[in-house]
């Protein structure tokens, strides 16, 4: 619970210090285990601290807000609303000089330093994980490393910040240590660095927990999405899913599909690649992550400004058998969802060659589409006919709450105009600020 959110809300409703002290210090009570003494007086400095603040103005205090909510607009979703939502983010950035830079929507960002490729690429844990913190420390750091790998790096540092309000157990930020530190010593990545804090401090109580892992990676050869060519291939590896399929399984009840997603498959396929001589020959790799197959495929058309046309013919049996039965099972769609798979896009002279090395680690894959000349677009052939494949406004609901919250969808255009209008009051303010600072 956010306390100083709860004081601004119902001070906007006209509520009296006296009624608001009353009320939050019943609801510290009913999360946290204290006197009701301290309750009403930690309430009362809530509110103090909360009333020293209003009326501030100017830049550093304030911004333009666009009326739209996170979830209302779908960001974190992976879907429509989060890639506008990161494109905008791009926008506020700018122009940089980085070799790959946020604008591209690519797996991590590329810099050059001492005549080598720098990658630098972050994953937040599965927010629906909080209560599983080593199975969001695995699947955070999993998927983090997939993204330096697939831009065509080798890791080579690890680091790893986690926050946990301020009724959760410290244990929480151990166990999720365990999970990163798993994978970081299977794969021989160290980790190097971090931060651990409480969610909001003091104005947060409960016991949720978010973090995130971040890597660094080298590379001599870049593998970025911009690099498709009209004619390459794409080939994809069996799936069976991270922390989007492991909050599926908990959440549905059916747990025991968890140990599908404990598998390090991916990474040693990328590092198998990344070692052998055929490498150079790779234009682009992803992961399959971001709204499922149906964001990614949608993105790389827009970067690469070409056409994508994928053939479902070999899909369905490059997702793990147990896993596919358990999206079949509860109705999700398979190429919506992040299956964690690999892509990779080579020229075709290159593709066998390719096959044989992923193949080498025990790994499936297969031939599953192509690029060709024309407008940006992703388009999916499925028994011989072109269907829809476009990315949905979120990413395929996979639990109970999702399926609910997916029916809650408010005019996007109209959301879009607000959303413009904030970004554009950011990136001014960015500006005005600078020119303060030179």
């Amino acid at each position: 619970m956010d306390v100083e959110g709860y004081v601004r809300r119902f001070s906007r409703l006209g509520c009296s210090d006296e009624d608001l002290r009353t009320r939050l210090r019943d609801r510290i009570l009913e999360i946290k285990d204290v006197p009701k003494e301290y309750a009403e007086a930690f309430a009362g400095a809530a509110i103090e601290e909360v009333r020293l603040t209003e009326g501030l103005s100017g830049d550093l205090f304030t911004y333009e807000k666009a009326g739209v909510s996170m979830g209302a607009f779908g960001v974190g979703s992976r879907g429509t609303g989060d890639f506008y939502a990161h494109r905008k983010i791009a926008e506020i950035i700018g122009d940089t000089n980085a070799s790959v830079g946020v604008s591209e929507m690519d797996d991590g960002g590329v810099v050059q330093a001492g005549g080598q490729y720098i990658i630098a690429t972050v994953d937040g844990m599965h927010s629906r994980l909080s209560d599983y913190p080593f199975l969001a420390g695995f699947h955070a750091t999993r998927a983090t490393l997939r993204d330096v790998y697939v831009m065509g790096a080798t890791p080579v540092g690890l680091i790893s910040d986690i926050h946990v309000a301020d009724d959760g157990d410290v244990a929480k930020i151990f166990d999720y240590t365990a999970g990163v530190t798993t994978v970081a010593e299977a794969l021989g990545v160290p980790l190097i660095a971090g931060s651990t804090l409480r969610i909001g401090g003091d104005m947060v109580i409960g016991d949720r927990m978010t973090g995130c892992v971040g890597v660094v990676g080298v590379a001599d050869h870049i593998t970025a999405r911009r690099q498709i060519r009209p004619g390459d291939l794409f080939l994809m590896t069996e799936g069976a899913g991270g922390g989007t399929i492991a909050t599926a399984a908990i959440y549905s009840g059916n747990a025991d599909y968890v140990d599908e997603t404990i598998n390090l498959h991916f990474l040693r396929a990328c590092d198998a690649l990344i070692k052998d001589p055929v490498f150079s020959e790779i234009h682009a790799m992803t992961d399959v992550t971001n709204g499922g197959l149906r964001g990614d495929v949608f993105e790389m058309a827009e970067t690469a400004q070409c056409r994508i046309i994928i053939e479902e013919e070999k899909l369905r049996d490059l997702v793990n058998p147990r896993v596919l039965t358990l999206l079949d099972k509860l109705g999700i769609d398979y190429l919506g969802v992040s299956l964690d798979a690999l892509l990779v896009v080579v020229p075709p002279e290159a593709a066998d060659r390719v096959i044989a090395v992923i193949r080498g680690t025990g790994v499936s894959v297969e031939i599953i589409g192509r690029a060709e000349e024309g407008p940006a677009a992703s388009i999916l052939i499925s028994r011989g006919e072109e269907v829809d494949f476009a990315p949905q406004f979120r990413e395929a609901a996979y639990t109970p709450l999702k399926k609910v919250v997916e029916k809650q969808c408010d005019d996007f255009e109209a959301m879009k105009k607000k959303v413009d209008r904030a970004a554009e009051a950011a990136r001014e303010k960015k500006v005005r600020v600078l020119s303060q600072l030179q």
